[in-house]
């Protein structure tokens, strides 16, 4: 039988827009709870890292890129994404605003202090879908890290980002030879098609190894010259 040192401890909890957002302690680890689903912890960070990087990587060179992290969770592709010198801008689209709350003045501050002192990062509090379909700025990478994959949704109006019509939007705001990556905790070939179908060129899915389990995976696919 758990112990009370098992359970984890609730720092906070919000209800939202879009729902409850937990903030709790399990260990010596954070995690967010999101509508009763885990959505990350920071136990690792690899993957939220990898996603950054293979992004870069696609962009082959090209010199100082901007970057929209879509998703700020526990701050480490935001982190890893300010450590790196050859970005440029570095946005970061949150929607939940408990979780921008948690990494300016909260427990999460640890892990984004650094790089939200960086004078090429900001945070746009905006719920990424709208803001696709809206703003006026355009990027050279756009990584999407805001559900656990393109089939497993935090919130049912997600699934749309991921729809041919919702990849358009997602296409709209890339410049050409931009890259679109999306981390997704399983992979996915009909999401791959469905890359293709949108007009994305060079699809392909990048296999991460975790501690246990299947390999997380980042989908990548570049919006045509």
């Amino acid at each position: 039988m758990p112990t009370s040192n098992d359970l984890p401890d609730v720092l906070d909890r919000r209800e939202g827009p879009h729902g409850e957002v937990v903030l709790r302690r399990h260990g010596d680890r954070l995690e967010i709870i999101a509508n009763g689903c885990f959505l990350m912890d920071t136990s690792d960070g690899r993957s939220e890292r990898r996603l950054v990087d293979a992004a870069l990587d696609a962009l082959e060179g090209r010199d100082r890129p901007d970057v929209l992290i879509g998703g700020l969770g526990v701050g480490f592709s935001l982190a890893h994404a300010a450590a790196d010198p050859r970005w440029g801008g570095i946005a970061v689209v949150e929607r939940e605003h408990a979780i921008v709350e948690w990494h300016l003045d909260g427990p999460l501050s640890v892990f984004s202090a650094e790089a939200l002192a960086d004078p090429r990062a900001k945070i746009v509090e905006a719920d990424l879908v709208t803001y696709v379909n809206e703003t006026s700025d355009t990027f050279d990478a756009l990584c999407l890290d805001i559900d656990n994959g393109p089939g497993w949704t935090v919130t049912e109006g997600n699934g749309n980002l991921y729809s041919q019509a919702g990849l358009a939007s997602c296409a709209r705001v890339l410049r050409p030879g931009g890259v679109l990556a999306v981390w997704s905790a399983q992979p996915s070939p009909e999401f791959e098609e469905t890359l293709r179908n949108a007009g994305f060129q060079r699809v392909r899915t990048e296999e991460i190894p975790v501690a246990r389990g299947v390999p997380d995976v980042v989908h990548l696919g570049i919006r045509p010259g």
